[in-house]
């Protein structure tokens, strides 16, 4: 179990299949603190939820807002975390102060997306509760290698190239041109099937190739960095 951010090189955990640069560090914490962060997400007051159609989400930190995001202290069931990920060297001397917390049941997902330039370029999640599969596509406006056929002409299908499967108590790290350049979402499935498609799937022990894995309710914590911080209130109003 990685107990500790500084007691292992992040380059070990590189995801080689992948585009740079993603890392994939399963077990990053332990059944108990699996447990304790989940009874603390599901613990928490009805209004701190936001309710979404596919899914609904806590913010933890603030806001985020392309005038700025007014912080709030993390509480300190998250603080261990977002220090320990903080530390690692994708962060260089940021220091994340936002966490987003996702609920997905079987069945729900989130449309391919970037994360664009409200956060520092580098998304870390821990993942609670169950696997899920989350499936990499190039752009609209990404040319397709030798060819001059713009990929806005392809299907998401066709723009599809891999998934990187996200077991629980397991940490990702998206960075680089990964977090720039591709898009990134979840499937509305209630399984998944394991296909070559998989990039890390050396590093899941316990999981083969043609494995169908069922889908039950994740929890996901994404720790990332606002570097826009105001010191008082903004009208978000038209």
């Amino acid at each position: 179990m990685a107990d500790a951010a500084d007691r292992f090189e992040l380059e070990s955990y590189l995801i080689k299949k992948a585009p740079p640069k993603a890392f994939y560090i399963p077990n990053f914490i332990s059944e108990d603190e699996e447990k304790f962060l989940l009874d603390q997400i599901n613990g928490a007051p009805k209004p701190k939820w936001t309710k979404l159609s596919g899914r609904r989400l806590q913010n933890w930190g603030g806001l985020p807002h392309p005038k700025g995001m007014v912080p709030e202290k993390l509480p300190r069931w998250l603080e261990k975390h977002t220090t320990q990920v903080g530390s690692l060297s994708v962060f260089n001397t940021v220091t994340p102060n936002h966490v987003l917390v996702n609920e997905y049941e079987p069945g729900q997902g989130i449309m391919p997306h970037e994360d664009g330039p409200l956060f520092y370029p580098v998304v870390s999640t821990i993942n609670l509760g169950s696997h899920t599969f989350l499936d990499f596509y190039h752009p609209l406006n990404k040319r397709e290698e030798n060819t001059e056929e713009n990929s806005s002409s392809l299907t998401l299908d066709e723009r599809y190239f891999m998934s990187l499967l996200l077991e629980p108590r397991s940490l990702f790290i998206l960075t680089e041109d990964l977090y720039h350049n591709y898009l990134h979402g979840i499937a509305e499935r209630t399984y998944d099937v394991v296909t070559d498609k998989v990039a890390n799937l050396d590093a899941c022990k316990n999981t083969i190739l043609g494995d169908t894995l069922q889908r039950t309710t994740r929890i996901s914590l994404t720790i990332r960095n606002v570097p826009k911080i105001l010191k008082f209130k903004i009208n978000l109003g038209r």
